[in-house]
């Protein structure tokens, strides 16, 4: 699975807006110079998380964005599946077809199950880890870190 710059982006300006702390309001400018982001770019990844719900905007002198609820009520797989999608979806196959109508592996599939195998894996670790858990070092994420092991994953070097 690849993130991409998307989703990256999208994630980063959440975690701005979660550095400020709750109730404090960013505009389009600061978020831009604090990730070095383009305003433009900045402004389109505010819109779909104001769309999803994870950011409010107000106009004026004191204007900007800013979270609509705490930080440790933001789920990262509701955020992720809100700026770019899943890795695997119900509709993975139909849309993988190739030249043919419909997947020729589509009654006994390894690589589907291989795939649903891991988005299941990536949704456990997604749901468990809030925009508030993003806010440490990579060194305190010693949370998340146990999540992958758990899994049988490696966990953050």
């Amino acid at each position: 699975m690849k993130l991409t710059a998307h989703e990256e982006y999208g994630f980063r300006c959440l975690v701005q807006l979660a550095k400020h702390g709750a109730g404090a309001s960013m505009t389009i400018p600061e978020i831009s110079a604090g990730e070095g982001i383009s305003q433009p770019y900045v402004a389109k990844l505010m819109r779909i998380l104001r769309r999803g719900g994870f950011v409010t905007s107000s106009r004026g002198k004191i204007g900007g964005y800013m979270l609509a609820r705490p930080a440790s009520q933001i789920i990262v797989g509701d955020v992720l599946a809100e700026l770019g999608g899943r890795l695997f979806e119900g509709t993975f196959c139909e849309s993988h077809s190739g030249r043919a109508n419909i997947c020729r592996h589509s009654t006994d599939c390894s690589i589907r199950a291989l795939w649903h195998s891991v988005q299941v894996a990536l949704d456990q670790v997604l749901a468990k880890t809030t925009l508030q858990d993003l806010l440490h070092t990579e060194d305190k994420l010693t949370g998340l870190s146990g999540d992958l092991q758990r899994f049988g994953l490696p966990g953050i070097q």
